[in-house]
């Protein structure tokens, strides 16, 4: 009888219990709620007009999401939400409660305004921990400002007005694309000419991937680094669902390009011990970075821990590698397309009667300058991005029927910014936004409704890097060739892996100069 009694008593027992945590809970929630009330009150918050959830749960918004990419169209599907709900809406998407915008006000105030409010974010951070570590793209706070102040004087106008880096690399390039006026892919082309390049700025050594004697552990590391990038852009776009995706592959291409990157970390790191000591020093590697700027080495002035170095360095390709080759690819499909562009871009270009553009001369040609502006605003090499709020904050606009009044985010919500479709609206750029017309920018001054290498503290530093690889490797293919023609009948196609580019690549013919 006593055990039953027991075993009677355990079960309010055990409800008691479960019923004194659920109240606790409910009552740290309604606090919780009280305050962000309060927060959204004391500042004139109002909810967004639109409040989305597509199915049950939101699933249904992950499975558009999921299915747009690859049937080439998860732009322009963000740009129709937007298009129906508004430049700032609300959603759900499965366990993510997010918040969409595309107004300027609002990327402004994230990336500058109320820098301190927003991170970068969870789903960022893990897409990028495994690869790049404490790498400067993927860390937030003390971990950022550390690895921005070790960067950042690498980055410098002294450090990257230096056009004879990118020479010899431009040459190999040149000498893949046929003369005999037969179809030619640019965009892998471009990708090992910016890997190569890369690769001897950061290194002091290229990968050579575009030369015959380009080494086996050159073009290995180039696969896997390929292999990262892919698996990478989709963890960006799904979020933790797509953890899973191609996982063994990812870790063996990321055990392959850390251990092909630790190799010249630690040469950098043994040549500064040996400088730092007195001891006597390679010779080869001193005459090296006596004549030119290698970042690895200038690197290990700041830091000798071999894994911050090898994470900084990582970031610095990861984000550029495919960014300029990108831009450079749809340049190219844009000219095939348009020749009364490559008419004047060329007369700008012969104007330089044959000689190569140094750094200042290439920041001076103004047409040059409104074509790069004109390819980055219709096809930005990042053309959305996200943050995530680390406290209750708010933005300016969005909020109301008539979406003036700020609007609340609370802590953890996250923010998807769609710099694809701010480029594109009327209001800002015109009755013709679809268009490619370099000559708006004669008098166009957008602000902060521009925005192709991020804005605020977190501003890409190396921005005039790829600008001028971009703008150097263009003015050398021109004075080799007087015509260029499409060999490609397809209308663009979006590819987004990490940045943006056309699925079909860049299929083009030249015409040589006539010597």
């Amino acid at each position: 009888m006593v055990t039953v009694s027991l075993d009677r008593l355990q079960i309010p027992f055990y409800g008691l219990v479960a019923g004194a945590f659920l109240t606790i809970w409910l009552f740290v929630k309604s606090i919780q709620g009280f305050r962000r009330w309060s927060h959204a009150r004391a500042n004139g918050c109002q909810p967004p007009a639109h409040s989305v959830c597509h199915s049950i749960f939101g699933i249904g918004m992950i499975i558009e999401l999921a299915k747009a990419g690859p049937e080439h169209r998860f732009l322009e599907l963000i740009r129709g939400w937007h298009q129906s709900y508004g430049p700032t809406f609300k959603a759900r998407i499965a366990h993510r409660r997010v918040i969409f915008t595309s107004e300027p006000q609002n990327i402004q105030a994230m990336l500058a305004l109320k820098f301190e409010d927003f991170s970068v974010g969870s789903t960022r951070r893990h897409a990028l921990r495994a690869f790049l570590g404490e790498g400067i793209f993927g860390v937030d706070g003390s971990a950022w400002e550390h690895s921005r102040a070790i960067l950042r004087p690498s980055f410098s106008r002294t450090q990257i007005n230096d056009t004879e880096l990118y020479e010899s690399h431009v040459v190999s390039l040149i000498e893949q694309i046929p003369r005999d006026g037969s179809t030619v892919d640019l965009l892998p082309l471009f990708l090992k000419s910016t890997i190569d390049t890369a690769t001897e700025f950061l290194f002091g050594e290229s990968t050579h991937t575009l030369r015959k004697e380009g080494s086996s552990r050159g073009a290995e590391f180039t696969k896997a680094f390929d292999t990262i990038q892919d698996v990478i852009s989709l963890r960006f776009r799904v979020g933790g669902m797509a953890n899973l995706y191609r996982r063994k592959a990812f870790y063996k291409a990321v055990a392959i390009v850390r251990a092909y990157v630790d190799k010249f970390v630690q040469k950098a790191i043994d040549y500064r011990v040996a400088v730092d000591s007195g001891r006597k020093v390679d010779q080869d590697i001193k005459q090296l970075t006596d004549s030119r700027y290698v970042l690895s080495y200038e690197l290990s002035k700041e830091t000798l821990d071999k894994t911050i170095m090898t994470d900084q360095l990582l970031s610095i390709m990861f984000a550029g590698r495919d960014t300029t080759a990108s831009l450079l690819s749809v340049v190219f499909w844009i000219l095939a397309r348009r020749p009364d562009v490559w008419d004047r871009l060329r007369k700008e270009v012969l104007a330089l009667n044959g000689e190569k553009p140094p750094f200042e001369v290439l920041k001076s040609m103004t047409y040059l300058t409104w074509v790069l502006n004109e390819t980055l605003r219709l096809y930005p090499t990042a053309p959305f991005n996200l943050r995530e709020a680390t406290k209750d904050t708010y933005l300016p606009v969005g909020g109301g029927l008539d979406g003036k009044s700020p609007i609340h985010i609370p802590k953890g919500h996250e923010i998807i910014f769609s710099v694809y479709t701010m480029h594109r609206e009327n209001e800002i750029y015109g009755p013709d936004p679809d268009e490619f017309r370099p000559e708006r920018w004669e008098h166009l001054r957008p602000g902060w409704a521009y925005l192709p290498f991020n804005g605020g503290p977190r501003t890409c530093i190396g921005q005039q890097f790829a600008l001028t690889e971009t703008g150097y490797t263009i003015v050398r293919i021109m004075q080799q060739f007087e015509s260029i023609e499409t060999r490609d009948p397809d209308p663009w196609v979006e590819h987004l892996g990490l940045t943006l580019a056309n699925a079909n690549g860049t299929k083009v013919s030249f015409t040589p100069v006539k010597n």
